[in-house]
């Protein structure tokens, strides 16, 4: 299986629990893995062919950015939800990086795995 991958795109989205999180924005960085047939891409070298990185940024930039979301979790979920219904990708593995959530540490978040990864 081949596999497109997104790297640390940085949206700005309500994420949170606490009152004074539900009112500002915070930074989120996503790791995005999807599956995708390379080979047939690469034969025709069309953009028709892939499910575009660019797309499916832009996409996420919409979707989150304008979402309301209390877990970090919930948040990876809507996301794999998002690619499989609406991209129809068959397997994608989300990574959210909550930047800022906790003193001393870079970030916290979770990384889910949804689909048939074969």
């Amino acid at each position: 299986m081949d596999r497109i991958f997104i790297e640390g795109l940085r949206i700005e989205t309500i994420i949170g629990v606490f009152d004074w999180e539900r009112q500002v924005k915070q930074t989120v960085s996503i790791d995005l893995e999807y599956a995708a047939d390379c080979a047939h891409a690469a034969r025709s070298d069309q953009l028709e062919d892939t499910l575009s990185y660019k797309r499916v940024a832009k996409r996420l930039l919409e979707f989150v950015g304008e979402g309301r979301f209390g877990l970090v979790e919930t948040l990876a979920e809507q996301v794999a939800k998002l690619m499989r219904d609406e991209l129809g990708v068959g397997w994608v593995r989300v990574r959210i990086n909550k930047e800022g959530a906790l003193r001393g540490a870079r970030g916290v978040g979770v990384m889910i795995e949804r689909g048939d990864g074969d």
